[in-house]
């Protein structure tokens, strides 16, 4: 086995196909599950459906805001990998995610904007082991739908970040190999914005992944509790109060000042 067969357990949309894309670029992929998020289709009411719409018409800068960094990374990213073994399932839980994965014998499985995954996949063997991308400052800011804007509605610009750990089966909380923050306040609209801290994460990752694939354990694996205890943010918690101050804030984000600074975890300088 190869030192640095790579599997990608990664979600379908373009950014996705991005970052799949530029690891591919550098380093051995031996196979790519994508998970497609599919789910039975449960009833809408009348009243949930206006509330949607209604919701996207009000904050539709944010909304758009999303639609502009995928359209930002499916312009140059139209394609998966060439060549490159490819499946398709469901949910990242479904069987045939491990059946291929222990097929292609990985040293080290790389995952990106999946479901929560669940045992037997967390106990899948992998020789370096299995690291997650969150799109957050650990253990500051953990949990969904987008830790970015939670950071703005909060006017937090000084927690926005990228964090590169090892998996468990928490929401974003397992050990930390290397985080950095992400300064916006200079961006010209919320899409770049998320551009930028959405490259970022593709670069810190690309960074964590040298580390391991050319190093040997033990590898830096930091508790998040040694930190902070952090937050945990629930999408049923992103309210359209909360979009509000997101737009209050972001009209005032060159204005930010902070009084002190998240403690961040550094890569460690590898032979």
């Amino acid at each position: 086995m190869s030192n640095g067969r790579i599997v990608i357990w990664c979600g379908a949309a373009p950014n996705q196909k991005a970052l799949a894309n530029k690891i591919a670029a550098k380093y051995e992929v031996a196979g790519i599950v994508v998970d497609r998020h599919k789910h039975a289709v449960k009833k809408t009411k009348w009243s949930k459906l206006l509330s949607t719409i209604w919701d996207r018409i009000r904050f539709k800068k944010i909304y758009d805001s999303w639609k502009e960094l995928m359209r930002y990374y499916d312009a140059s990213f139209s394609q998966w990998p060439a060549s490159i073994p490819l499946i398709e399932v469901d949910t990242i839980n479904d069987g045939a995610t491990a059946i291929f994965t222990k097929d292609k014998s990985p040293a080290l499985i790389v995952v990106s904007g999946t479901a929560l995954i669940k045992e037997p996949l967390i106990s899948i063997p992998a020789a370096k082991g299995i690291i997650n991308l969150h799109t957050g400052l650990s253990p500051y800011v953990k949990g969904g739908p987008n830790c970015t804007n939670w950071c703005i509605a909060n006017n937090e610009y000084h927690l926005i970040g990228n964090t590169i750990m090892w998996l468990n089966a928490g929401i974003d909380s397992g050990n930390i190999i290397t985080t950095e923050t992400v300064d916006i306040c200079a961006a010209k609209s919320l899409g770049t914005a998320h551009q930028v801290v959405m490259d970022h994460a593709h670069e810190l990752y690309l960074k964590a992944i040298e580390y391991i694939i050319k190093s040997n354990p033990p590898y830096q694996s930091i508790a998040q509790s040694s930190i902070c205890k952090g937050n945990l943010y629930l999408t049923k918690m992103w309210t359209g109060e909360k979009k509000k101050q997101l737009l209050r804030n972001w009209s005032k984000r060159k204005t930010f000042k902070s009084d002190s600074e998240p403690v961040t975890v550094p890569l460690p300088t590898h032979e």
